[in-house]
């Protein structure tokens, strides 16, 4: 099956109406019928808002997450739609994707 991997980009202490970005971001996919996604904690980053480094104690809070979805292009737009009319201003990637079984 030809598919998209979405992966949005979100801070691990960031929230949206009181909920945790990504478990936000997840639970909304599931709403949507998304069948799966995944949150990865990244060790250390740096963008927009500097770096970020686990080591650093003050820092806590502030690594990366990315959340992650293969899903039809379709899908993928319609999560991005409901991202933007929810106010999130968040990046994102859309990168081509193959997905099968063994």
């Amino acid at each position: 099956m030809n598919a998209v991997c979405l992966q949005v980009f979100v801070t691990e202490s960031s929230r949206h109406h009181g909920k945790l970005t990504y478990e936000w971001l997840l639970d909304s996919a599931q709403g949507q019928g998304i069948t799966g996604g995944s949150a990865f904690l990244a060790l250390a980053g740096f963008g927009r808002h500097g770096r970020h480094d686990a080591g650093f104690f003050e820092l806590a809070g502030e690594l990366p997450v990315v959340v992650e979805f293969f899903v039809e292009p379709a899908m993928a737009d319609q999560l991005l739609k409901m991202i933007a009319e929810a106010g999130l201003q968040l990046v994102y990637t859309k990168l081509p994707a193959e997905m099968g079984i063994t």
